[in-house]
């Protein structure tokens, strides 16, 4: 077991900031964070040369059922716990700004954040269904999007809707580094090492126990 790292609870200002960093924001309900969440971290603080990634944890993803769902003040403990880098920054920061959606979420932080270049990080399994998001094309013109490989849905993802749509806005491999400095749209798919680990799959277990 890792040793845990000490840390005050992260609190980005919701009325922003000017601070010129590159930041990727991985959100989702996080129930429950696992390694796979923070496997995708490091390889994107790598890989895209980010100074942080924030771990914007959901009060409620309109997308999913209630039932099931831990409390939120669970989820965020919990997800500070697995994180355990100190680049890694858990918040809530959604429930502050009283936003539901990505895309309203994303159009207030590039407002408010001006000078810090955004990038969104999901895995290959929302690409495929990302289309079914409210008013996802606009989270593809305001900031950047890294898609990481995740099997079994890299394949239908790179055939299905968004990834035709914007075809000609993905940055080869060779150049996802460049990423967080290029104006949206733009976005890159990563094929890195997979991960196995499974929210569905590690809540299965839980309550087999």
């Amino acid at each position: 077991m890792r040793r845990g790292v000490r840390r005050t609870p992260f609190a980005p200002n919701p009325w922003g900031g000017r601070g010129r960093k590159r930041i990727g924001l991985l959100g989702g309900s996080f129930n429950p964070a696992h390694d796979g969440h923070r496997h995708i971290s490091l390889q994107a603080l790598h890989s895209l040369g980010l100074d942080e990634v924030w771990w914007m944890v959901t009060p409620q993803n309109p997308l999913k059922q209630t039932a099931g769902m831990a409390p939120f003040a669970v989820r965020l403990a919990e997800a500070e716990r697995v994180s355990n880098h100190p680049a890694i920054r858990v918040t809530g920061i959604e429930a502050r700004l009283g936003t539901r959606y990505t895309a309203d979420t994303l159009a207030v932080l590039t407002r408010r954040f001006p000078a810090t270049r955004f990038v969104w990080l999901m895995g290959a399994d929302n690409l495929a269904q990302i289309c079914h998001w409210d008013r996802w094309t606009s989270i593809f013109r305001r900031v950047a999007v890294a898609v990481f490989d995740r099997s079994p849905y890299s394949y239908r993802s790179l055939a299905g809707k968004a990834a035709r749509r914007y075809a000609r806005h993905r940055l080869p491999v060779r150049r996802s580094v460049l990423l967080p400095r290029v104006a949206p749209p733009a976005w890159a798919f990563l094929h890195l090492k997979r991960h196995p680990a499974s929210a569905t799959a590690i809540r299965q277990r839980q309550a087999g126990q």
